[in-house]
C-alpha cells in the first residue's frame, strides 16, 4: 500500500487478497485517491467482511467485496470534490465505472453498486443481498467495533497487524468526511454524516424532518 506500515502480503488471517486486474486496478486507484486513514480502513473492511462472510456461510464473490471496499468511500476525496450527490453514491457510481471497464456484468455492477450505497445506512443492508451485508457490517466493525466479538482475537490482532489504524484513526475518519461533505451539507440529511457535519462544522445547521414537514406549503 501508500505506506510501508501495510502489509503486502497475498493472505490476511486466512483471507486471500484479490490479486485479479480488477482488484489490483480497484486497488491503485484507492491508493491514489484516499488518503492514508481511509485507505487503512477500506483494507480492514475488505478483510473483516470475508471473515463475516464466511462466518455466515454467505456466498461473496472475493473481487466484488474488495471493488466494494476499495471504493466505499471514493466520494470523499478530491475527484468528487464537485458532486453535489450523497458521498456514498459517488462511491457506487465510481465502483460501478471501475466494474464496467473490466468487463464485469451489470447484474454484478448492480450489486456492487447497491452494496457501497447502502453502506452507511444501517437497518437495511442487512436485508440488500449478502454482499451488501458484508460490506456494512464490516465498515461498523471497523468504526464503532461492533460485532467485533464474533472475530477471534487471534483475528483483530492480525488485521491490526496488517493494516494498522493508528492512535488517531477515529479524529482523522471524521475530519475525511467533513471535508468530503463541506460543499454538500444537505446531503447528510437522514445520516451519519449530519453528526459529522454537527462535530466539525461549527455554521452547520441540521435539517429537521418535523420542521420540513409541519412548515411545508401545503394548505389544509
Amino acid at each position: 500500500m501508500r505506506t510501508s506500515s501495510f502489509s503486502t502480503a497475498d493472505e490476511v488471517v486466512g483471507v486471500r487478497i484479490p490479486r485479479t486486474p480488477v482488484a489490483t486496478a480497484a486497488a491503485s486507484h484507492a491508493r491514489a485517491a484516499l488518503p492514508i486513514a481511509l485507505l487503512g480502513h477500506a483494507c480492514r473492511v475488505f478483510v473483516f467482511a470475508m471473515l463475516n462472510a464466511q462466518r455466515m456461510a454467505d456466498a461473496c464473490d472475493a473481487d466484488l467485496l474488495y471493488v466494494c471496499a476499495m471504493y466505499a468511500n471514493f466520494g470523499l476525496t478530491q475527484a468528487c470534490a464537485g458532486s453535489m450527490a450523497r458521498y456514498e453514491v459517488d462511491g457506487a457510481d465510481a465502483a460501478r465505472a471501475h466494474l464496467d471497464r473490466h468487463g464485469v456484468g451489470l447484474r454484478e455492477q448492480d450489486e456492487a453498486w447497491l452494496a457501497i450505497a447502502l453502506h452507511m445506512t444501517p437497518g437495511i443492508a442487512s436485508r440488500a443481498s449478502p454482499l451488501a451485508n458484508a460490506l456494512a457490517a464490516a465498515t461498523l466493525t471497523d468504526l464503532t467495533a461492533a460485532h467485533l466479538e464474533t472475530y477471534t482475537h487471534k483475528q483483530r490482532l492480525g488485521v491490526l497487524a496488517a493494516y494498522p489504524r493508528g492512535p488517531r484513526f477515529a479524529d482523522e475518519f471524521i475530519a475525511a468526511m467533513g471535508r468530503g461533505m463541506a460543499h454538500r451539507p444537505d446531503t447528510a440529511f437522514g445520516t451519519v454524516g449530519a453528526d459529522v457535519l454537527d462535530r466539525v462544522d461549527p455554521n452547520y445547521l441540521r435539517l429537521n424532518f418535523c420542521g420540513q414537514l409541519l412548515g411545508s406549503p401545503w394548505e389544509e
